[in-house]
């Protein structure tokens, strides 16, 4: 599971296998959790997240999109 950063309380992530899927990351936090698909970034689905910490999310995946593309294509390849 190749951590991509923390920041806020927040963990965003990729699983290793999912490189048959679209561009996306997982995020948790307080146990909640959320996958958003990065091109468009939107949301996928959401467990246990407040709806704030949902919005908060989207904001740091858009402040560190490059960061994730980057990380994305290291783990799972073009």
């Amino acid at each position: 599971m190749p951590e991509v950063f923390r920041e806020l309380g927040f963990v965003f992530f990729f699983y290793s296998n999912e490189g048959d899927e679209p561009m996306h990351i997982h995020v948790r936090k307080a146990g909640g959790f959320a996958k958003y698909w990065l091109e468009p970034i939107e949301l996928e689905f959401s467990q246990g997240m407040k709806v704030n910490d949902l919005k908060i999310a989207e904001k740091l995946i858009k402040k560190h999109i490059e960061l994730i593309k980057n990380k994305w294509y290291e783990v799972h390849g073009s």
